[in-house]
This record gives C-alpha cells, structure tokens and sequence, in this order.
C-alpha cells in the first residue's frame, strides 16, 4: 500500500500563488506515476496535473498550462504543484493521486491510491 497526504492548501486572493505538497509513504516502489486531481463543488473530479516519477514525462490540463508546474522529490518521496496566476475557478480540492502504470493518465480509474485532498480557495 501506498499512503499519501497533501498539504500547502488555503486561500489567496486572484493572481496570487500557492504550493501543494504530497507526502508518500508505504511501498513507495509502486509509485511510477504521481498526478494531482481536483474537484469543485458539484462537479466530476479532473485531472490537472501528471509527472512520471523519473519526471522525464509531465502533462497538465489546457487550463492549467503555463501556469502550473508539477515536480517530485524521489529522495524525500514527495511530489509537488506549484500554482501560480491562480483564478477563481481554480477553486477546489485537490488530490494528489499515485499509480502503478508507467504512462500518465487523466482518467480517475487508472490512480491505485489517493490522498484526502487539501482545499485551495481562489478569491476575486
């Protein structure tokens, strides 16, 4: 089992930044992909960000593009999300998600382990 636990969540005001982290721990070896999730209020959790754990491949979500940056820390076992520019729609718990696969999916059903999410707030 792999046991992961965000933090770093709060609230900014628009234009301001924000960085997640993502503890991992258990069988760490398991790990091959690391992405983060997040959902508002009534609507289906999406993908924002992805990165191999050998972080030689990252994806994120158009409306993320250019200004988010997802990292990892192998020796420390975390992972982390960057946000800048924030908006408010970026508002949302987020999720920091771990997968066995060796390819980055966007897809909920391809991540083994969750963390409980960390809530970012966004105001205008």
């Amino acid at each position: 089992q792999v046991q992961l636990v965000e933090s770093g969540g709060g609230m900014v005001q628009a234009g301001g930044s924000l960085r997640l982290s993502c503890e991992a721990s258990g069988r760490t070896n398991r790990m091959n992909v690391m992405g983060w999730f997040r959902q508002a209020p009534g609507k289906e959790r999406e993908f924002v960000a992805g990165t191999t754990w050998s972080g030689d491949t990252t994806s994120y979500a158009n409306s993320v593009k250019g200004r988010f940056t997802i990292s990892r820390d192998n020796a420390k076992n975390m992972g982390y999300l960057q946000m800048n520019s924030l908006k408010p729609e970026d508002t949302a718990v987020y999720f920091c998600a771990a997968a066995g696969r060796y390819t980055i999916a966007v897809l909920t059903d391809f991540y083994d382990y969750w963390g409980q999410g960390t809530q970012v707030t966004v105001s205008s």
